[in-house]
């Protein structure tokens, strides 16, 4: 029998067990097989931190089928990914063999690559090693940190603060910089100052602007010209007075490449550079890292896309270096190797960067084989990484002041790359650029000029200006200031972000972050009753705790003893805490975001409605709101924004419809609209015949009506569309919009795209990702007898059932999925079958024809000759009751044998 080995994606398995031969049977885990339940009790302070771990169908099945390849095998290699959690996947499944008393005979051993390439599998089969257990520990501990804040502190929150969603370790910490950021923005005050800029003539003619830096002999710092009366005064003193050139500043400087990409610079430079969300980034590397089909063989593109380590292996730096000497030229190639060490807080160096596999696959040569997105993101890492073994720029810069000799000096700047060195490749984006900074200045030259140059004036600018406030964070920014803090790990990053849009703490506005008035209401909340545990230097203390339990430095159960007597004291001091006691805090906390000063100087905190009254906070049964302090007298409310419906995109469109173009073949006019259950497309218009529809198709969550264009409308109207063939069954995958959002499908299953997956762009290994747990709760049994449909058996809410098209059988107690045969479900289906209840639209239009039916029935039928009087009444109300008994059981039946939601 051969080996096995346990990867954690199907895509990864198929590429490995190429590379390895017949001698070895690859199978995917899916990601983890089990986890911590969702509820109370799953992690037990009071057993020194026992955790209860739970798998649920789809884990089974992958274990299961381990298992059934493990008899007869000497060795199970877990080849998980090369990090923590990758670790932890490889513990989980060894436990779960070990229960199911499967490894008996078999050596247990753990191998990890940073790329999915034939001689880096090679290498790591070569040198397999144990299981590292501090890594393992270091999980238990963070997952048991992140449970034991969550579901402690979470109810704390909904009996305290209504409409609340939850509280995490690190996702409140998140939400706190953004709360933090937005408050130092409202209590900002600009402060205004002036500039004053004079043109200049060389003696040979050439112009050149100067800013005024000196006045009457003295230095003047930024507020010195604070009004325009100052900033008047002083363009008249430079426009009296008579300038030569006082000093000529030249020095050459050197700028070195950056480093190539870690998980969080990536997530930053994809940000800044290509709009791109963290996850979005996320997803594309994980398919880069995968590998895409080039040339009949699947081929992984980059290293491991989660790490926080800078350096590259030697073989790939050499790699580098001949490229670069071959592609541009020896005076681009520095002498010795750049080596790189992180900057980053708790930086693991034992992980590479990420970086191409093999540098001979340039962006252009791949461009056939990726999709838009994806070259794109490869070529930002390509770029980067071959980049980051280049020589240094050379920068000329020149400084020269202008004088009058009567205490007046200006100054004027300019530079020249001399040599553009990696600049010629990759040019880093910053921050500041994304916030409207000027461009680059590297090539603004100043004309030749030498001192006591006479220069004639030209004219002379005053330039009002006003300090601005910081910057709301973007993804690329917030992600720096968490690893800056040292606050989560790489892979955590993209998943906060998303919780904090999904609790709808936060929503993006110009790619920058804008809390809510439910978010700033949670971070007020646990700034004012659990600062501790919301600030940033005790998480990154914490991050730092369990760097050390992963180096074996910390006992694991120590350091959650000690968070965890402090933790409790401080959630039990707010057992007795009243509501009032929180409306106060979050009144006085937020009262400057909720009231803002008035122009005119009167109390923004004045009812309105009364006169009398002042408004404050209020927390209601369903959330927060403003109320007057004089209910019930006075019963006006105003709501949070929080309330007024973020998700209504289409409330800009005129009208309700806007126009995209024709389409190209038809000539028909594409049309965005506005409807009662959100945005469309829709092509052309509805006939004369009103039982013909145009085409339409809904947008997307989190797709702008007002930015839709042409060509996204008619790929919208295109769906489905078939992404390809799946690896295993060759049967075609279709992703498309329905009653219910994006959707991938195969056959008669359906998996629902998750927040940002682009319907428009997903790929086949995306999208057999997200039909792996719908395949594992249903299986094909074969076609039915009759007409050839397939019968399907599937997991159901109630247990197992099977379904031939619309009819549906639950399966006798005992009988599992796998154990069935089409025989015996073709039986049952036709002994107890059941048609299957229809939903949505069709139930209610079904339910509207029955209720129209009734009366004209009760109409045309004949009417009965009243009961005689010797009948009596009393008979009647209990044959009423029986009647009503009897009519009411079968519904009844019928909801314990078919499965609620069968359709699934």
């Amino acid at each position: 029998m051969s080996d096995v080995v346990v990867v954690e994606s199907p895509a990864k398995a198929k590429t490995i067990n190429r590379y390895l031969g017949g001698g070895y049977t690859v199978l995917a885990s899916f990601g983890h097989v089990r986890d911590l339940p969702p509820k109370d009790g799953s992690v037990r302070p009071d057993e020194d931190f026992a955790m209860d771990w739970e798998s649920d169908a789809r884990g089974d099945k992958q274990v299961g089928a381990i298992a059934k390849a493990l008899k007869g095998a000497k060795i199970l290699y877990l080849a998980t990914d090369p990090d923590r959690e990758g670790e932890a996947i490889s513990w989980h499944v060894r436990s779960m063999l070990e229960d199911k008393h499967a490894l008996k005979g078999v050596k247990v051993r753990r191998i990890t690559f940073n790329e999915i390439t034939r001689n880096a599998i090679q290498q790591a089969m070569a040198h397999p090693r144990d299981l590292d257990q501090p890594l393992i520990e270091a999980y238990m501990a963070r997952r048991a940190l992140d449970y034991l804040v969550g579901f402690t502190l979470s109810p704390v929150l909904w009996r305290k603060l209504p409409g609340s969603r939850s509280a995490g370790r690190v996702q409140s910490v998140a939400l706190r910089l953004i709360c933090d950021r937005e408050a130092e923005i409202e209590v900002f005050r600009p402060r205004e100052y002036w500039t004053i800029e004079a043109l200049f003539l060389t003696p040979a003619g050439a112009p050149f602007t100067a800013r005024l830096t000196h006045l009457d002999g003295k230095r003047l710092d930024q507020f010195d010209l604070n009004n325009q009366a100052l900033a008047l005064a002083a363009k008249a003193a430079v426009e009296a007075g008579q300038f030569t050139v006082g000093s000529v500043e030249r020095r050459r400087v050197k700028r070195n490449p950056p480093p190539p990409f870690t998980t969080s610079t990536l997530q930053q430079e994809a940000s800044r550079k290509l709009g791109f969300g963290a996850q979005q980034t996320m997803r594309l590397a994980q398919a880069l890292y995968e590998g895409v089909d080039i040339g009949g063989e699947t081929t992984g593109l980059i290293t491991y896309m989660r790490t926080d380590g800078v350096q590259m292996a030697r073989e790939a730096i050499h790699s580098i270096r001949d490229h670069v000497k071959g592609s541009f030229g020896a005076n681009y190639l520095p002498a010795a190797p750049r080596e790189y060490t992180s900057k980053a807080k708790n930086a693991q160096e034992a992980h590479e960067a990420i970086r191409p596999t093999d540098v001979s696959r340039t962006p252009d040569s791949l461009a056939r084989h990726l999709t838009p997105e994806q070259r794109r993101l490869y070529e930002l890492i390509w770029k980067r990484a071959v980049a980051s073994q280049m020589q240094s720029a050379e920068i000329d810069q020149v400084a020269v002041d202008v004088t009058d000799g009567k205490g007046i000096k200006l100054r004027a700047t300019g530079s020249i790359i001399a040599f553009d060195g990696f600049l010629k490749l990759y040019r880093e984006d910053t921050d500041d650029k994304a916030e409207g900074a000027p461009d680059d200045d590297d090539n603004r030259m100043l004309p030749p000029m030498s001192e006591r140059d006479p220069l004639k004036r030209q004219k002379v600018d005053a330039s009002q200006h006003f300090t601005q406030p910081p910057p709301r964070y973007s993804e690329a920014s917030l992600v720096k200031k968490l690893e800056e803090l040292g606050i989560g790990r790489p892979s955590t990053y993209a998943s906060i972000l998303s919780v904090l849009q999904d609790r709808a703490y936060v929503k993006l506005e110009k790619r920058r972050f804008v809390p809510e008035d439910r978010g700033r209401l949670v971070t007020a909340f646990l700034v004012s009753f659990f600062e501790h545990y919301v600030d940033t230097g005790f998480t990154a203390g914490l991050e730092e705790k369990l760097d050390e339990i992963s180096a074996g430095a910390l006992n694991w159960r120590a350091v959650m003893r000690a968070f965890w007597e402090e933790f409790s004291k401080a959630v039990e001091q707010t057992r007795d805490l009243k509501i009032s006691d929180v409306i106060n805090a979050l009144d006085a906390d937020l009262g400057p975001h909720f009231f803002p000063p008035r122009e005119d100087g009167t109390d923004p905190r004045v009812c309105a409605a009364c006169g009398t009254g002042r408004l404050g906070l209020k927390l209601g049964r369903y959330g927060s709101f403003i109320g007057c302090s004089n209910y019930p007298a006075c019963q006006y409310t105003r709501r949070l924004a929080i309330d007024a419906g973020s998700d209504d995109q289409a409330e800009t469109l005129k009208d309700g419809m806007r126009s995209l173009g024709v389409h190209p073949d038809t000539g028909e006019e594409i049309t965005v609209r506005r409807g009662p259950y959100g945005l469309y497309v829709q092509q052309g218009e509805a006939g004369e015949d009103k039982k013909v529809r145009p085409k339409r198709t809904s947008l997307p969550r989190g797709m702008d009506g007002e930015q839709l264009t042409l060509e996204q409308a008619l790929k919208l109207l295109a769906l489905p569309r078939v992404v390809g063939l799946h690896p295993e069954t060759k049967d075609p995958i279709e992703v498309g919009i329905g009653r219910f959002g994006p959707y991938v499908k195969m056959g008669a299953v359906f998996g629902s795209l998750d927040r940002d997956d682009d319907v428009l762009a997903l790929g086949l290994n995306r999208a057999v990702d997200l039909l792996a747990k719908k395949l594992a709760s249903v299986r094909t049994i074969g076609p039915h007898p009759d007409n050839k449909d397939l019968v399907t058996v599937r997991k159901g809410r109630f247990g197992p059932y099977v379904q031939h098209g619309k009819m549906v059988a639950t399966l006798p107690r005992g009988v599992a999925m796998e154990d069935i045969s089409l025989d015996e479900a073709v039986k049952l289906l036709a002994e107890k079958g059941k048609a299957l209840k229809p939903r949505g639209a069709g139930a209610r239009k079904g339910k509207a024809a029955a209720s129209k039916a009734a009366p004209e029935a009760a109409e045309k039928a004949p009417r009965k000759a009243p009961a005689k009087k010797a009948a009596g009444k009393a008979p009647a109300k209990p044959a009423a009751k029986k009647a009503t008994a009897a009519k009411k059981a079968p519904a009844k039946a019928a909801s314990a044998k078919v499965p609620r939601r069968a359709a699934e």
